[in-house]
């Protein structure tokens, strides 16, 4: 985890105070004081009211489980001259019966966690120094409201006990008093509910609620750092590609309280619209509350600004209208701090008694669709310059740009409507359960997952869902941030659905739904509808337009697209496609029309038998190319000569191939024969490739005959010569190259000859097998250009199937044996057989071309891979061109980013 250099040999410097516009770090210590240390003491810095406190550096979490969950001994005089600090600028001391002060005991790790680990909040209070805080505020309900607060909190936090026993207890007194809202409980109400807090505490554990308050404090930081590794936050970690060894810091701030009367308020405020990135304030405040109760869903806050009321419709006042003179500088805060850290800021804040303070700033969380105008409209302000811009997008979240949308003329039977907390649209069976909505998207199903509110135990199920909905909470709900987050459609606060968890039901508009119900939400409008609803491909925004633009101008790499079909083709070109990387034949022989033809010429006796079945197929695959050179118009267009074992094109299974037999007029016997002879024992590694190719030229012939005849035919419509590039898979020699290489040449000959006229085009291989990385300087001065196939480079390499590792790979993840899934992201093996083939292929042949066309070039991390070994180009599926596109500029650049 997280380290630093001693402050002497004997002292490390594991504290650092924040306070009254002094601080010990700043935001450069981001590594040690995590995101929210760094940040409370740059704000520090600036002077902001910040509540005083310090921060336990991400170090003593590292040590912490070193000493199998145990903290240090020398933290706890660093961490008593912390406290006394802090109570000096707060003018309050920790655990004086007459003056206490109260802290809160938070996580804040380098990357952004939220609800991920736990928080304490009020710790410092016990049976005296509640009557001390009474006495003080002048307000007994409130200090009892916040005495039972943390003693719910403590319990379920350190202690272990669900905090749903604490909430039955609260519920049933309401119920005997015939009150609804906890507002509505007096001082006496809240010591009654306190005493029976203790007693659950004591029946529960056997023991008395802890009332040494620096046992409390240890046992808080202690939780928290043991939160590092809870079952949420390792969740968490794993969707979100955060190591676990950065471990977390802690931060121990002075309270300050939001439920002190009418002229108190807590909220959240973004400094710019998260979820479509318009340059105004958003957010949502709560009057006479606490943090927990924004967040949490519990209770649905009220708007920030006025104008954000007007478009709600909301009755209950704005903080704008509400407390003018708090609003206008809290307004000022933001302005200042959006503009010191040049980001789009999340921010918490609390009024305690009409004095504005501010309990933390980060990097807001944001839909992609906000993040792109983010970018563009800071950049265009001045705030930050086009490469910072190009380099803040996480490029692996372009695609949330490309959800589909409601279609506007569909028939909709609307049943309810929430707010709006992230765009774009899903349908989906309905669930209610986030380890069932795990367990559902397994076996295939697409769902919904329908929740009263969401808890961060949920981040699972929640992106297992293709949607979230919630009928509490607000706009920056934890559902919200984290479907945002996700890039998950999400509707939340939609207080007219109601839920029955235990009945796995939903009743809305008149109309029950049951688990398995499909229904469809639109986070772009909060709409909840009954059914599926047709959905319509997205348009992309200016903003994006112009994005990619810049983003072009930085990168090196082109960026080509994997494409078997017209239709394919077509959308390449639409998301900025710079050509075809990978044109897959065999795709095209599976056609219905085509089948025929092709299992003739499996069953051909001999080579004349196999021709005559071939030139039947030579019409049509001269079509294919044709459209494919014409779409990419003078394009580079990479062709791969068929690849698959002829016994893929073959049926298997008795009835299949008596109906099969019966189709092409053979015998079901010779048939199955025939099925017999080309069945191998591993298909992967056997007759496949360029080995099929040296045994049955004619293919080879064939496809090159197509290729030429249509690149002449397409350079005549385009009025330019069009030069295919002829790829042969599945290389393991030289020689096998040099064989399909003079068939090539032969066939271009006898084209140029009958055409009487001259063809271009270049012929090179598909490096996927670590013998042809090894060799690739032999291989290289035969071959025009490589094109890795990293999809079998990694099978070769690991030694595994691609259709059966998913049975374990989650497993190896889970225990750390990979980082990665290496389907997914490049395997630091295969890259390294990668580089050697650069480096022996240059070696050979300096201007040899290289790409790489497996499914990981369209893998962010794995694009900065192939820049920092200089490929010429990437390709990928149509669908993530723009991924590639930005994220070989960001490599470019030299910076990137992982997570908003």
């Amino acid at each position: 985890m997280t380290s630093a250099e001693p402050a002497t040999e004997t002292a490390p410097k594991w504290v650092y105070t924040f306070g009254a516009g002094r601080a010990d770090g700043s935001a450069e210590l981001r590594d040690l004081l995590g995101g929210k240390g760094a940040y409370l003491a740059e704000m520090s810095r600036l002077g902001l009211p910040v509540p005083p406190g310090f921060t336990i550096s991400a170090e003593v979490c590292s040590v912490y489980y070193e000493l199998g969950r145990k903290l240090p001994d020398a933290l706890k005089p660093m961490a008593s001259d912390a406290l006394d600090t802090v109570g000096t600028i707060a003018g309050a001391r920790f655990g004086e019966v007459d003056n206490p002060l109260l802290v809160s005991v938070r996580s804040g790790s380098r990357a952004s966690m939220p609800g991920m680990m736990d928080t304490v909040l009020n710790l410092g209070l016990n049976d005296q120094t509640v009557e001390g805080l009474a006495r003080r505020s002048a307000d007994r309900r409130f200090a009892y409201d916040t005495y039972r607060r943390f003693i719910q909190m403590y319990a379920d936090v350190v202690l272990g006990l669900d905090h749903e026993l604490f909430e039955e207890i609260l519920e049933n007194f309401k119920n005997l008093k015939g009150l609804e809202y906890d507002t509505e409980l007096s001082a006496e109400d809240w010591a009654e509910i306190v005493t029976r807090f203790k007693s659950l505490v004591a029946t529960e554990l056997g023991e008395p609620f802890p009332q040494d308050l620096h046992l409390q404090l240890w046992g808080a930081i202690a939780a928290v750092f043991g939160s590092w590794q809870n079952a949420r936050a390792i969740a968490y970690r794993r969707l979100h590609d955060i190591p676990d060894d950065l471990g977390t810091a802690i931060n121990i701030q002075a309270m300050v309280f939001g439920n002190m009367g009418e002229s108190s308020a807590t909220g959240v405020v973004f400094t710019r619209n998260p979820s479509t990135g318009a340059h105004e304030l958003y957010g949502e405040f709560l009057v006479n509350a606490q943090g927990e109760d924004v967040v949490s869903g519990m209770r649905t806050p009220q708007p920030l600004t006025e104008a954000a009321r007007r478009v709600s419709g909301s009755s209950k006042p704005s903080l704008e209208g509400l407390m003018p003179d708090v609003f206008a500088e809290l307004a000022a805060a933001c302005s200042r701090l959006e503009a010191h850290f040049r980001d789009l800021q999340d921010i918490e804040f609390t009024v305690q008694e009409g004095k504005l303070f501010l309990l933390q700033t980060r990097a807001g969380k944001r839909s992609t669709q906000a993040a792109l105008k983010i970018a563009i409209d800071m950049a265009e302000e001045g705030l930050i310059g086009r490469e910072q811009a190009v380099s803040s997008i996480n490029a692996a979240q372009l695609d949330q740009l490309l959800h589909p949308t409601l279609d506007p003329n569909a028939e909709k039977m609307i049943l309810a409507k929430g707010l709006p907390a992230s765009p774009g649209a899903a349908s989906g069976e309905l669930v209610f359960d986030a380890d069932e909505a795990v367990h559902l998207k397994a076996q295939g199903h697409t769902v919904i997952l329908a929740r009263v509110e969401t808890s961060p135990e949920d981040v699972q199920g929640m992106h297992a869902a293709v949607g979230v909905l919630t009928t509490r909470g607000g706009m920056t709900s934890h559902a919200a941030v984290v479907a945002r987050g996700m890039g998950r459609p999400c509707v939340v606060g939609a207080s007219a659905v109601v839920i029955d968890l235990e009945r796995e039901t939903l009743l809305a508009g008149g109309v029950l739904l049951h688990k398995g119900d499909i229904v469809t939400i639109d986070g772009s409008t909060g709409q909840i509808i009954k059914g599926r609803v047709p959905m319509r491909e997205p348009k992309l925004s200016e903003d994006f337009a112009t994005l990619m633009k810049w983003a072009d101008g930085f990168r090196r790499m082109r960026v080509r697209a994997n494409a078997d079909t017209p239709a394919d083709a077509r959308q390449a070109r639409a998301f900025g496609a710079e050509g075809i990387g990978l044109c897959r034949t065999e795709h095209m022989f599976f056609e219905e029309s085509r089948i025929l033809a092709m299992r003739e010429m499996i069953l051909a006796e001999d080579q004349e038998g196999r021709r005559r079945a071939l030139a039947k197929l030579l019409p049509a695959q001269r079509q294919d190319f044709i459209e494919l050179f014409e779409i990419m118009a003078g394009l580079p267009v990479t062709i791969r000569l068929l690849d698959p074992p002829l016994h893929e094109f073959l049926p298997h299974g008795e009835e299949i191939i008596g109906e099969v037999a019966a189709s092409m007029g053979v015998s079901v016997a010779r048939l199955r024969r025939r099925v017999v002879a080309l069945s191998e024992f591993n298909p992967m590694l056997g007759q496949r490739g360029a080995r099929l190719l040296v045994s049955y030229p004619e293919i080879v012939e064939m496809q090159a005959r197509a290729i030429f005849e249509a690149a002449i035919e397409a350079g005549k419509q385009l009025h330019s010569r069009v030069m295919p590039e002829i790829m042969v898979p599945l290389v393991a020699a030289k020689g096998e190259l040099d064989l399909i290489k003079a068939r090539i040449a032969a066939t271009a000959r006898a084209v140029e000859k009958e055409r009487g006229t001259s063809v271009a085009y270049s012929v090179g291989t598909m490096v996927e097998l670590p013998r042809a990385c090894l060799l690739a300087g032999e291989i290289g001065r035969s071959a025009d250009f490589f094109s890795f196939g990293t999809n079998d480079l990694t099978q070769t390499t690991f030694g595994l199937s691609r259709d059966d590792a998913g049975r374990f790979l989650g497993e190896y993840t889970e225990k750390g044996i990979i980082h990665d899934d290496p389907f997914v992201t490049l395997d630091k093996a295969v890259g390294e057989l990668m580089q050697i083939a650069v480096e022996r292929g240059r070696q050979a042949r300096p201007d040899l071309k290289m790409g790489i066309c497996g499914e990981h070039g369209g893998d962010p991390e794995t694009i900065v891979f192939c820049e920092k070994i200089r490929l010429n180009y990437v390709s990928c599926s149509p669908y993530r061109v723009p991924v590639a596109r930005l994220a070989a500029a960001q490599a470019a650049l030299g910076r990137s980013v992982t997570d908003n």
